[in-house]
Formats: structure tokens, C-alpha cells, sequence
């Protein structure tokens, strides 16, 4: 395998070095300048309506400076009351007007500096609730998915494995960059930020409590490393990775994946496929899409086909999972169906067509 010197390694790092950070998904909020201007303006409203009630009685008022209250003594009284800052040279001096203080002007001063002092307050317990939430999260997540990389390859896959039935609240994205996981968390995706080679990093995606491992990296030597990890913090995940050179995929495997995608491979194959049949390609492609067209979905061998014949059954088997091992529907060792088989399937894609989940590793023959 063609892998860089420790320096380079140790160089890729250094650039990765971000805060370990777990951002979990929320739903779309304002812009901060429009949530800011709405508190202005609802502030200035609370400020004319108080300016306006204390002209409507102003005969109950007295000015120190001239002893009557016209409407710019009125906003000013309005002014320095919500702000509490109370000059004390207008004041009430009947009973409606004192009334009208402490049942009126009182709450609406209490109304303006929350409407000011809100955002400041939600800042200050923003951290907490977040604490709460992350806490949460961590103890309510078990037999999750851990996807490592979410670009093209590692988005696509996610995207496959919700198309089956997985809630995004069971995916976990690790990514290094901030970016990339803010467009995770946009998508509703728990994300965490760091270099997915370090232990500590997918602890936080806790790891050690996932069912499958997606590792979508874009350098096959960070998948080696990542699949060390990973492999070392659960011995029972089922780990999936993808690599760009062939002759890297054996050492992924003695690395502890359970299967290993030869990207580049695998889109030259269908590539070679659609010049020989642009229907056959368009076909290939319709299977690997799921819920759409046709799928390929396993799912266990019921009781009524129990003796049957693959080519028996309702559905059209392609392959039967036996075992350790995967034999085509032709195979003669195949027989009949047992019970404990499980077969693989192409069938119409609807929202019941479901693949059961099976966390054995299963490796070809």
C-alpha cells in the first residue's frame, strides 16, 4: 500500500487540529439580524404605547420645569421608566395616574427589558441547554451508525442506508471540517468535528456503542487509520469502508473492515457496463438506488418458504445468504431453503420493503 512517511501523517494532523465538537441537528431558525430587528421593534412599540398612555392622562402628571406634560415630555417620561432609569422630574400626582403605573406602565417596563435583555440571557444560557442536550443525546444513543467522511461517497451511503428505515437520529457523521458538518446537522444528522484518527474524537461519536461504521474518508491511508481505531474501540461493529486504489482494500481488511468498496473500481465497472448496455447501466444503477424502481433488499426466509427452491418463492432471489457464505441462486450446495437462511432479493421499491438489519460480518467466498 502506498502509504505517506510519519511526518506527512503527523503533518495532516496538525491541519485536522480542530476542537472536538458535537453539534446535534435543529430546526431552522431567523437570521440573529432579523430575530433582532423583531425585539426592536416590538421594544419601540412597547415605548410609543407607554408614551401614548401617559399623554392620555396627562393632566395627571406634573413637569418640575414648566408643570404640564406635552407629548415629547410623554415619550421621555416613557423613555427613562421602561430603562429604569427614573429621573424623578415628571411624575404622577393623582390616583388614576399612580393606578396606571402600577398596573400598566409597571408590566410593560418589566415587557421592555426582557424584550432587550432576552438575547443576552439566551447567550448566557445557551451553553447550559446545549450540556443538557448533548447529555441526552449520549445516553439515549445506542446501535447507532457512524459515518466517517460526508462527502460524495460517505453522503450517498447514509442516504441509501435512511432509504431502508434508518431514522437520522441514529447517524452520527464525523467530519474535520466545520462546514461539512453544518450542512450534516442541516440534514438532520448528529455531527462531530475532528480528525476521525484520533480515539477520543469518535468516542464522542461514541463509537464504542455503534452498530455499523461507514468510513468514507477521501485518502486510503486516513481509512486504514481510521479503521484501526474504530476496529480497536468495538470489536462487534460491523465496519464498511471505501477505498480509491484496489491494492489498498486487502490491508483495510486485515485493518479490521468488514467489507471494502473499491470506489474507483466500482464506477469503472458500471462504467464499462453502460457502453456495453446503456439499459443494463441505467439498470445497475436503478438496483444500488434504494427507494426507487427496483431494489436489492435482504430479508429472512419465512416459515411457508421452508423447503422450497430459490426460484420458488414469491420474490426473485439472486443470492442466498447461508451461513458464512453467499451462494447464488443456482448453486447446487443451496438446495432447498432453511430456516435459517437469509435471501437477497430484487423487488419493487415501497415504504414496506425494508432491509432487515444483520450486523454478521459476512465474508465472500
Amino acid at each position: 500500500m502506498k502509504l505517506p512517511g510519519h511526518d506527512a501523517i503527523a503533518r495532516q494532523a496538525d491541519e485536522h487540529l480542530v476542537t472536538h465538537r458535537v453539534k446535534l441537528p435543529r430546526k431552522v431558525v431567523e437570521r440573529p439580524i432579523r430575530q433582532v430587528a423583531k425585539r426592536l421593534t416590538l421594544a419601540l412599540l412597547v415605548l410609543v404605547a407607554t408614551a401614548f398612555i401617559v399623554y392620555a392622562d396627562h393632566d395627571g402628571y406634573t413637569d418640575n420645569s414648566d408643570g404640564s406634560v406635552d407629548l415629547l415630555d410623554a415619550f421621555y417620561y416613557a423613555t427613562v421608566t421602561l430603562s429604569t432609569t427614573g429621573y424623578g422630574d415628571i411624575t404622577p400626582v393623582n390616583d388614576a395616574a399612580r393606578l396606571t403605573n402600577i398596573f400598566v406602565i409597571t408590566p410593560l417596563r418589566v415587557l421592555f427589558l426582557i424584550i432587550l435583555v432576552g438575547t443576552t440571557l439566551e447567550v448566557l444560557t445557551e451553553r447550559t441547554r446545549e450540556e443538557w442536550r448533548l447529555n441526552r443525546w449520549r445516553s439515549a444513543l445506542r446501535d447507532h451508525t457512524v459515518v466517517v467522511g460526508f462527502g460524495t461517497k460517505g453522503r450517498s451511503a447514509i442516504q441509501t442506508v435512511c432509504a431502508t428505515g434508518l431514522r437520522k437520529e441514529q447517524v452520527v457523521v464525523v467530519d474535520p471540517s466545520s462546514k461539512v458538518i453544518d450542512a450534516a446537522t442541516a440534514d438532520g444528522y448528529a455531527g462531530v468535528i475532528g480528525d476521525a484518527t484520533r480515539s477520543e474524537v469518535l468516542k464522542r461519536a461514541e463509537v464504542h456503542r455503534a452498530r455499523q461504521i461507514i468510513i468514507a474518508t477521501q485518502r486510503d491511508d486516513t481509512a486504514v487509520l481510521v479503521t484501526l481505531t474504530a476496529r480497536q474501540l468495538n470489536r462487534g461493529a460491523k465496519i464498511v469502508a471505501a477505498v480509491r486504489e484496489e491494492e489498498n482494500a486487502p490491508l483495510l481488511q486485515q485493518s479490521g473492515a468488514d467489507a471494502v468498496i473499491t470506489s474507483a473500481s466500482a464506477a469503472g465497472r458500471l462504467l464499462g457496463l453502460s457502453v456495453l448496455s446503456p439499459a443494463a447501466g441505467m439498470v445497475m444503477e436503478d438496483l444500488i438506488q434504494q427507494g426507487s424502481g427496483l431494489d436489492i433488499v435482504e430479508r429472512p426466509v419465512v416459515k411457508a418458504e421452508v423447503g422450497r427452491g430459490p426460484r420458488e418463492t414469491d420474490d426473485l432471489v439472486v443470492s442466498v445468504v447461508r451461513g458464512h457464505r453467499v451462494l447464488g441462486y443456482d448453486d447446487p450446495a443451496v438446495g432447498t431453503l432453511q430456516l435459517t437462511d437469509r435471501l437477497i432479493t430484487i423487488v419493487r421499491a415501497t415504504p414496506d420493503a425494508k432491509v432487515t438489519p444483520d450486523v454478521r460480518p459476512i465474508p465472500r467466498d
